[in-house]
């Protein structure tokens, strides 16, 4: 019986890929790195920032990327003015499970600002029981966030399911012992995700009521 579903923010919830691959890509322009693709930002949407700025440039060192860091956050925050569009299904399952016994958490690659932020904007933080962001804890794959979430709401892995649109979710999640749901409207392809073998893949997030026998 599931008590409790963790959900990845970007990707997931929120249509926010845009906007993150813009900033990222304008931030690289400011620092005056190589050159780098939409693709290539989408591919390490889910880490923390600092882990997702080295991996998109490995050859930089830490100074440099953390003047791209520091280019991303103002010209992310600029855009973030205008809240995030849901994913169709999302407020109504959120709704929907809000209705119900089963507990609602989210682990998310944002910062703790971003993501109180958006959840202002968007009016949604009175849904969720459980939140860490990648600047509390280890970046994904890594599932201390995961596991910080279930301690704090007194649960097991096994009581749990992890919903995210990366592979970093649904690894995460692998390690934490924890099934997952990966939604393939998101940052990486279905086919990605498939090959990590999770509970169920979603189409459209209105499939995972029935997934949860809702």
């Amino acid at each position: 019986m599931v008590k409790l579903v963790i959900f990845d923010w970007d990707g997931t919830l929120f249509d926010s890929i845009d906007k993150i691959c813009l900033s990222m890509l304008q931030a690289g322009e400011l620092a005056n790195a190589p050159d780098r693709q939409t693709d290539d930002v989408k591919n390490i949407i889910g880490l923390s920032l600092d882990k997702a700025v080295s991996v998109i440039w490995p050859e930089l060192n830490k100074n440099e990327c953390d003047v791209i860091i520091e280019h991303y956050k103002y010209l992310y925050r600029a855009a973030d003015e205008t809240p995030p569009k849901a994913y169709d299904g999302v407020m109504d399952v959120l709704e929907k499970l809000h209705s119900t016994n089963i507990k609602m958490a989210v682990a998310t690659g944002k910062s703790r600002r971003g993501l109180d932020r958006v959840m202002t904007a968007t009016k949604t933080g009175h849904y969720f029981s459980s939140t860490r962001c990648a600047d509390e804890t280890l970046s994904k794959p890594h599932p201390l966030m995961l596991e910080q979430i279930l301690t704090e709401l007194s649960l097991s892995p096994d009581q749990a399911i992890m919903v995210g649109d990366t592979e970093y979710d649904l690894n995460m999640a692998t390690n934490a012992g924890m099934k997952s749901v990966g939604v393939t409207y998101g940052a990486h392809s279905k086919a990605r995700l498939e090959a990590l073998q999770p509970y169920g893949l979603l189409n459209n997030f209105n499939q995972l009521t029935t997934i949860l026998g809702l």
